[in-house]
């Protein structure tokens, strides 16, 4: 039963993935730094997150240069803009750490806590709560998109990239 469990979560993670790539890939330079939109900041956010959901050591965190841990201080912003380049390639570091937990996942893994002090959860619920983060902003970037553009990223049903 794990083995189509992890298959068809990577699918949909995966899928959820490409969607949030695809809605990068397709913003206009005027939306990347508008001051109402900041959608290079929604973007990091969203990554950020997805990196740090995926850490099985939560406390130990940092995600690759040149991110910082801005995000865990209230009220900070990152010290720069990020480029899309930077946050397309953070999303497929992302995909790949999630690429690599999902594969090696087992049931007693599945089960371990992971812990911080807003939360406690399985690995499993923690997998599946950072799903829905990621598709939550893919849709918030793809609202902010279509103010300007009705030609969204197409909707992806599943990854194209194999778990394994």
């Amino acid at each position: 039963m794990i083995e189509i469990i992890k298959n068809d979560l990577w699918k949909q993670f995966g899928a959820a993935l490409d969607m949030f790539e695809n809605a990068i890939e397709k913003c206009p330079a005027e939306l990347w730094n508008n001051k109402d939109t900041i959608v290079w900041y929604w973007a990091f956010h969203t990554l950020f997150y997805t990196d740090y959901y995926l850490s099985e050591d939560p406390d130990n965190f940092h995600p690759p240069v040149p991110f910082t841990l801005s995000e865990f201080e209230e009220g900070t912003m990152p010290p720069k803009v990020y480029t899309k380049e930077e946050l397309i390639s953070y999303t497929k570091f992302c995909r790949e750490k999630c690429r690599k937990l999902l594969s090696g996942l087992t049931e007693e893994k599945a089960k371990m806590r992971w812990i911080n002090k807003w939360k406690n959860y399985s690995i499993f619920e923690m997998l599946i709560y950072n799903l829905r983060h990621v598709q939550h902003h893919t849709g918030q970037l793809n609202l902010l998109l279509g103010q300007i553009d009705h030609d969204l990223p197409v909707w992806v049903s599943q990854t194209k990239v194999a778990l394994n």
